[in-house]
């Protein structure tokens, strides 16, 4: 009998960037498809990457993989558990961090608390059983044919690139907040370089055309405790 080879860190750090990749792609001909609009559905200021895909997928490769599921049913059931709680626990992380949701299912019969809905979560089952018997198998095998040493050096990158590119989208999205939900704006008369640098690119970069353009969706509490749209409030 073959023996099974097992998922380790480098394999799900590929699994999160490839998902990261595809799920932004899926996303995005979703909405196409049901709105017939073409918006951003980036999670990340740089690059095409939606980091709840990725997460998730690279999550529901190793949980499948450790129940070692052959039948497409159970493949399912579990894809449709386990990416509803990796859904509902990371739509709280980002909100931590970010301060504001990413997504709201509120519109969707049977959500709970706009975190997930029973809609998405048949579809992360669907996902599951593509995920484990088709896309796994190939990306494995690309895996494999990468010599270590190369791979290693490609991860090292693409990982410090996403720290960046995740500290930069948080700073981004708090600067837009406060320029647009309490009118604040960091201006500096000091002759600091880092404060002068600090204003050159809040106020000439993360404008709030290109932040509504990169993050459509993203949204907020008024006084009311309503939740609206910040790109309404400019």
């Amino acid at each position: 009998m073959e023996k099974k080879e097992k998922i380790t860190i480098h394999h799900l750090f590929w699994y999160f960037l490839i998902f990261s990749i595809l799920g932004l792609i899926i996303e995005t001909l979703y909405c196409f498809a049901t709105s017939g609009v073409i918006e951003s559905r980036k999670g990340l200021i740089w690059g095409p990457f939606c980091p709840v895909y990725g997460v998730c997928g690279a999550f529901l490769i190793y949980v499948l993989d450790k129940f070692d599921c052959k039948s497409a049913i159970k493949l399912f059931i579990l894809g449709f558990i386990g990416g509803s709680i990796a859904e509902y626990i990371l739509s709280y992380g980002l909100e931590a961090i970010y301060g504001m949701k990413f997504w709201n299912y509120e519109y969707l019969q049977y959500n709970i608390n706009g975190r997930i809905s029973l809609l998405f979560s048949f579809y992360w089952g669907i996902l599951s059983i593509i995920l484990i018997k088709f896309v796994k198998p190939g990306i494995d095998k690309v895996i494999g044919k990468i010599k270590p040493h190369t791979r290693n050096i490609i991860e090292l990158g693409v990982f410090i690139f996403l720290c960046v590119d995740c500290l930069v989208t948080i700073w981004g999205i708090q600067t837009y907040q406060n320029r647009v939900v309490f009118n604040k704006e960091f201006k500096t008369d000091s002759n600091n370089i880092f404060l002068k640098v600090r204003e050159k690119i809040e106020n000439d970069y993360f404008t709030n055309e290109r932040m509504s353009t990169t993050f459509p969706n993203l949204r907020i509490k008024d006084e009311e405790g309503k939740e609206v749209w910040i790109k309404t409030l400019i």
